[in-house]
């Protein structure tokens, strides 16, 4: 395992990086023997960094459930980051694409929760109960780190990933709320539009067969470390397409049938 003054050094070089608008190496190049345990470690040092400037934790993001997404990154298990009130963005809002490292856009259901969950028996029965509505999203992903090393075409790791705080850099919520009893959320699918252009399609039953357990897989994942899901926090349950990279110019625009359109603008 890694030591402290190792853990803190690699979230200091993704905060760097993010501020400095310049992706480094993967971890994973230098500490090769990095477990999954030492990658969250680093990623709590990296929010801890940014809670201490006033930054606040709203949720959690969990990535890597679908088939698309695990196959696009070449990573086979899902991860959780952690999502901070500066990420959240507006419907409709334009931001500048050069403020973000390699920057993409996903398709997801955010789950904004009305009861805590906590443990590793939490069922997709109990996640019902505890939601307050779920909404139509947009992530932003942003690598601070390199996907693949242009000079020796290292790709990086899930330890890479998560320690990055699994890429997460926004979200956007709109469209309409509902509750997750008024459809079969498996069926929920969405046409995602780049500058008017359909670039991916996808069905919400993607995430893990239904996106209910992505959320029941970060109860099981916290469980061990006495942490659970708090009211009134929001979870992105994963994205059903592939990421689509986006520049300055960019319209992005999710469509996602009755439940309404979330959109999202690049200078």
């Amino acid at each position: 395992m890694l030591t402290k003054d190792q853990i803190e050094t690699a979230a200091d070089r993704l905060y760097e990086a993010e501020t400095s608008r310049k992706q480094i190496p993967a971890l994973t190049l230098d500490h090769p023997d990095m477990t999954m345990e030492d990658a969250y470690a680093i990623q709590k040092a990296w929010v801890d960094r940014k809670v201490a400037e006033g930054r606040g934790v709203i949720g959690y993001k969990i990535g890597l459930t679908s088939r698309a997404m695990q196959m696009s990154s070449n990573i086979d298990e899902p991860d959780y980051g952690v999502l901070l009130d500066d990420m959240l963005l507006e419907d409709g809002a334009t931001i500048k694409a050069s403020d973000f490292l390699d920057p993409r856009i996903e398709v997801e259901l955010a789950f904004v929760l009305k009861k805590p969950l906590f443990g590793d028996n939490v069922t997709i029965f109990d996640v019902i109960n505890a939601t307050d509505y779920i909404i139509p999203s947009l992530e932003l992903i942003a690598a601070r780190c390199l996907r693949t090393d242009p000079e020796t075409g290292y790709t990086r790791k899930v330890y890479d990933t998560i320690s990055d705080n699994a890429a997460n850099a926004g979200i956007v919520m709109g469209g309409r709320p509902i509750k997750p009893m008024d459809i079969d959320l498996r069926w929920a699918g969405c046409m995602l539009y780049l500058n008017g252009q359909i670039e991916e399609t996808g069905l919400a039953g993607g995430v893990l067969g239904n996106p209910l357990k992505g959320i029941t897989w970060v109860c099981k994942r916290f469980a061990p470390h006495g942490v659970g899901l708090e009211p009134g926090q929001v979870i992105l349950s994963g994205s059903f397409t592939r990421p689509v990279p986006v520049k300055a110019g960019d319209t992005v625009h999710a469509d996602f049938g009755s439940l309404g359109g979330v959109t999202l603008n690049f200078d």
